[in-house]
């Protein structure tokens, strides 16, 4: 089947935040109708259809024959990955908070695409100082605690390959991988200031129905609230969050 002839807008549109938020609706949450993508930004319905028109363009989006859209070719997460990823969200939200309410510090879920983590969930805690809420944010997965979760599940030699060919944000590898081999170990990353300074963060992975480490949940704290002694009661926190949330996906916790 050939492929239709794609034609520009024939109007411009100057309101970018708009579109980046559609964009990041898209690849987070899966589709979207006109009308909710309107009601998610407060706008008309016609000013909506005018933003999801000029993503098809771009191919930032794509059309479903619903006539609601979906994440197009240039945006990282896949239609798989896109459901997995609202699946994610839905099971970690209750366990976030709980959480929370468990350690009075920020929670975060996130999930690895590449060299990137997104943070795709958080709940934010109400004591200051405290670490703001970063969902839908993007940081390389060697800096950040849930990264290092992630990144902990790959081979020697698939962790070569992901760093192929050097960048300029290419880690110490031989440092990386004695990272993560720590990681590995205790199933759990430990981030002193790595990522920001001032800031600790405690995270563990969460595991799929096939027993896969899909996402990571993190705790990050000013530095000023850490101390070792509170790291037991914060993995013990984590571990009963990332299997409430393995059980939110339908993994029977051991």
């Amino acid at each position: 089947m050939a492929k239709a002839m794609k034609n520009p807008p024939v109007y411009g549109v100057t309101s970018a935040d708009h579109a980046l938020q559609l964009a990041v609706i898209l690849q987070v949450e899966g589709a979207i109708t006109v009308s909710e993508a309107a009601r998610r930004l407060g706008v008309a319905r016609s000013s909506a259809h005018r933003l999801l028109s000029t993503l098809v363009y771009r191919d930032f989006a794509v059309q479903n024959e619903d006539r609601s859209y979906r994440a197009g070719p240039v945006l990282e997460i896949a239609d798989k990955a896109q459901s997995d990823v609202g699946a994610l969200r839905a099971a970690a939200l209750g366990p976030l908070r709980v959480l929370v309410d468990t350690l009075d510090e920020t929670a975060n879920l996130s999930i690895r695409t590449g060299r990137m983590v997104r943070f795709v969930a958080a709940v934010e805690c109400s004591r200051a100082p405290r670490v703001g809420n970063r969902e839908g944010m993007v940081f390389p997965a060697h800096q950040v605690t849930g990264g290092l979760v992630l990144l902990a599940q790959l081979s020697d030699e698939d962790l070569e390959a992901l760093y192929a060919p050097a960048t300029e944000e290419r880690p110490d590898l031989n440092r990386l991988r004695e990272e993560l081999h720590a990681v590995r170990s205790s199933g759990v990353a430990l981030n002193l200031e790595r990522s920001e300074r001032g800031v600790v963060a405690i995270g563990r992975g969460v595991t799929d129905a096939d027993g896969r480490t899909v996402a990571a949940v993190s705790v990050p704290m000013p530095r000023v609230r850490y101390a070792p002694e509170r790291l037991t009661e914060a993995v013990a926190a984590l571990t009963a969050a990332a299997e409430a949330i393995s059980a939110g996906l339908g993994v029977s916790a051991d």
